[in-house]
């Protein structure tokens, strides 16, 4: 279920890293929080990464990340997949 202010960013095996770093470094800034979404153990690994790197990117900023991860069902072509969602938000 997405909240009215939820951002979800969906990351795929073959994402860019530091792309979607950049993008998740830019959410952080600008709302706070975001979501990161991704299916399967390729996709996973570059949100993981990418989250690393966002982290380094926002520590600059005196921003420090934490992230707890979530499975949450999405229909994908009239078919049910289990994803895994990053929830990432500043620490307090």
């Amino acid at each position: 279920m997405h909240t009215r202010d939820e951002f979800l960013l969906r990351v795929a095996g073959s994402s860019q890293t530091s792309k979607v770093a950049g993008a998740i470094a830019g959410v952080m800034r600008e709302r706070g929080h975001v979501h990161v979404q991704a299916i399967g153990a390729s996709a996973v690994n570059q949100a993981v990464k990418a989250i690393t790197v966002a982290r380094g990117f926002l520590k600059e900023d005196g921003i420090e990340l934490v992230f707890f991860a979530e499975l949450v069902d999405v229909e994908i072509d009239d078919k049910v997949r289990t994803a895994l969602k990053f929830v990432v938000e500043q620490r307090r």
